[in-house]
């Protein structure tokens, strides 16, 4: 069976997948501390526990953005012949159900205790011998657990663009809006502080929302990625990536007509390219060019098939008389 090329990443990018991981790795050092002191603190508080739990959950992008790290790079087997680039997707896949789960798991339990009438009581402590209300430490936790995060957060924007790395990008957004967790908890702590009992399951209810939030909007993305949908940037808009190619292909000498149909798998990019020649001379060669052309628009397009037809409508369409395959397979 036919394999497709090993791809690597452009020199210039391979210093962004190494900030990439090292970041991801200090994220998770910096999570695990921030699960322990939230959890320390936590006491009967609900917005503690959706704190607690959106902090577990903030483990999951890293892991799996690492985990993905050792499988797309791998070259492709006669199992898998097209390699193994969509397990970015995968793992973006992971994360986003783990967090629409969790998301709409604490927001019914906020809301039960809400409803229910569920008092929060944040007693006293011994702290250095000294008798200290629980809900500063409760806060203090918070906000070690949002800020961190709110900066290697947008520390791992950049590279996720250069990289076209979704599952870095949605972890970055949620590092970043990590601050409202944090914000939203110290409010209900404070709250209860001031006698309003309630603060404390409205303040879990907003957490909650907002991971459901995050799971939901990267879940869709996910989908749409995975149905093969054209492809978008990290942000969500539509690439211009398949109107290039197309371009670069318009332009050569030996060619009437050009139309693309590319998709994502991870980081990269793969499809067909429907090309009406002037001429079917040379074919085999033209062909071949013909691809190279189209890889070298961008480095994400990876593996792309050209083939000569008579014409693009679509129906009827006469093939040329000879048709090729991606240079690259072997």
């Amino acid at each position: 069976m036919k394999r497709r090329d090993e791809f690597d990443l452009p020199p210039e990018l391979e210093a962004d997948m190494a900030r990439a991981r090292r970041l991801e790795q200090v994220t998770l050092g910096v999570m695990v501390t921030a699960i322990a002191a939230v959890g320390l603190a936590m006491g009967s508080s609900q917005a503690m526990k959706a704190a607690w739990v959106e902090d577990l959950l903030a483990l999951v992008p890293p892991i799996a953005f690492l985990v993905a790290g050792h499988y797309r790079h791998r070259p492709s087997t006669d199992v898998f012949p097209y390699g193994f680039h969509r397990s970015v997707s995968i793992a973006f896949l992971a994360a986003s159900v783990a967090l629409t789960i969790f998301g709409g798991y604490l927001l019914i339990e906020s809301a039960t205790t809400l409803i229910t009438r569920e008092h929060p009581t944040i007693p006293t402590m011994v702290l250095f011998g000294e008798q200290v209300w629980a809900g500063w430490v409760m806060m203090a936790a918070l906000v070690y657990s949002g800020i961190p995060p709110l900066i290697l957060g947008r520390m791992k924007t950049g590279p996720a663009r250069r990289l076209h790395d979704k599952a870095l990008k949605a972890d970055a957004d949620m590092n970043r809006a990590d601050w409202l967790t944090a914000g939203a908890g110290v409010a209900g702590i404070a709250g209860v502080g001031f006698g309003y009992w309630w603060a404390d399951s409205v303040a879990a209810g907003i957490i909650s929302l907002d991971v459901a939030k995050d799971g939901i909007t990267n879940l869709k993305r996910c989908i749409a990625d995975l149905m093969d949908q054209r492809p978008t940037t990290v942000d969500g808009r539509p690439s211009d990536v398949p109107e290039r190619v197309a371009g670069a292909l318009r332009a050569l000498s030996w060619v009437r007509d050009a139309e693309v149909r590319i998709r994502e798998e991870g980081h990269v990019f793969a499809g067909e390219a429907f090309v009406v020649p002037t001429t079917t001379e040379h074919a085999v060669e033209r062909i071949a060019a013909a691809a190279r052309v189209a890889q070298a628009v961008d480095w994400r397009v990876h593996d792309i098939v050209v083939t000569l037809v008579g014409d693009l409508d679509g129906e009827g369409a006469e093939r040329a008389p000879e048709r090729g395959a991606n240079p690259g397979d072997r």
